[in-house]
């Protein structure tokens, strides 16, 4: 009962809905190695292999330098927010919502080519210097600027949450990260990085940045152009100040608060379990090549059948739900990253080590010939 009274329904609702947008994420960004290497195959006469890093340009892959300084880069990011966020919050709601409106579109692009296919062809629409885009393309477009535009002038925290979910899908469908190195590099300063600013930047700063950061709302876009254009007072007036969807906000079941878990407490975690997913796909394939047993032999069969995407995704629902406690416990703001990193990790390393994989994993894990294979056993 103790238990129960410290998890709500607004928790409950984080949970779910953050596990489905890591897996989500973590299969779209498999499909699109499968779709890569199709191209390539069909632009190139030679048998390709599987390579983790996608040639795709629109994929992004960090490095170890890169994973080394986000945490800095993110510090500094959300200083210029703390300090000068009156100055510059129209412009960052004004990015935000051209991000969100082209992850969000990227969310429905599935949906709206399943309800394209049958009455409409896949070839491509010229729109001039804006490019070719299937019908499918610009229906999911389309969809997604009416609900942002719903959004700036609603303020709803439900239109909020989708957009931070398609930023949380397409993050994690278009970063990559190369090896197990890199991730423990990344999550590793993220975490220290997490921790600071939650916990000690109140003894700097006299306020936590953070917390103060992730619930300022911004002044609305529309009020600020007709109090530019002097359009009266009743025009642009009357909208909200908007909650910027950089993170996932669900109301408990009286009303009375309202559970909240940044996008980058999804993302981080998330890169890491579309990493493993990679890599079960991969191990699989060359497993299937060289038809020889998996693992040493010290290493039960069963154990083998645990896939380190299963593992990983585990060790995320419980540290989740370790810092939900943490936070009910205490009355105070966590640094999810201290439990999420920890949870994730370290069972990964665990099982790579007792499996044999982690050497391979640790650096280039996917620098070897296999064939291509669309099987994946989840």
């Amino acid at each position: 009962s103790r238990a129960y009274s410290l998890v709500d329904s607004s928790q409950v609702s984080t949970f779910l809905i953050s596990i489905l947008l890591i897996v989500y994420g973590s299969f779209r960004s498999l499909n699109m190695d499968f779709e890569n290497q199709d191209k390539e195959k069909d632009n190139s006469s030679a048998a390709g292999s599987f390579n983790g890093n996608s040639t795709n340009n629109s994929i992004q892959t960090i490095d170890s330098t890169q994973a080394l300084f986000l945490p800095i880069g993110a510090s500094v990011s959300l200083l210029v927010m703390f300090f000068f966020f009156d100055s510059v919050q129209v412009v960052f709601t004004i990015c935000t919502a051209v991000l969100a409106t082209i992850a969000f579109a990227f969310l429905l692009l599935p949906m709206c080519q399943y309800l394209t296919r049958p009455c409409s062809p896949q070839n491509k629409i010229s729109f001039g210097c804006c490019g070719r885009f299937t019908a499918a393309e610009l229906l999911s477009f389309s969809l997604s600027v009416m609900l942002v535009l719903i959004w700036v002038l609603t303020g709803h925290w439900l239109l909020m949450d989708a957009l931070a979910m398609g930023l949380c899908v397409a993050m994690i469908a278009f970063v990559r990260l190369p090896s197990l190195k890199v991730s423990c590099l990344l999550l590793s300063g993220l975490l220290i990085y997490d921790v600071f600013w939650v916990f000690f930047s109140a003894y700097i700063f006299n306020s936590n940045v953070m917390v103060k950061v992730a619930t300022q709302p911004a002044d609305n876009p529309l009020d600020v152009l007709s109090r530019k254009l002097h359009l009266g007072p009743n025009v642009g007036r009357d909208v909200p100040r908007l909650s910027l969807p950089g993170k996932l906000v669900f109301p408990s079941s009286t009303g009375s608060h309202f559970s909240m878990l940044g996008i980058g407490d999804i993302v981080m975690p998330g890169l890491l379990l579309c990493f493993v997913l990679r890599y079960d796909n991969y191990k699989k394939q060359a497993n299937s090549d060289s038809c020889s047993a998996p693992g040493p032999g010290n290493i039960s069969g069963r154990m083998q059948k645990v896939s380190y995407f299963h593992c990983t995704l585990i060790g995320y629902f419980v540290g989740l739900l370790t810092a939900t406690v943490a936070s009910r416990i205490h009355r105070a703001a966590q640094p999810a990253l201290l439990y999420l990193v920890p949870f994730t990790l370290l069972p990964l390393l665990t099982m790579a080590y007792l499996k044999g994989d982690l050497r391979r994993m640790w650096s280039e894990p996917f620098h070897s010939k296999s064939s291509s294979s669309r099987f994946l056993e989840v």
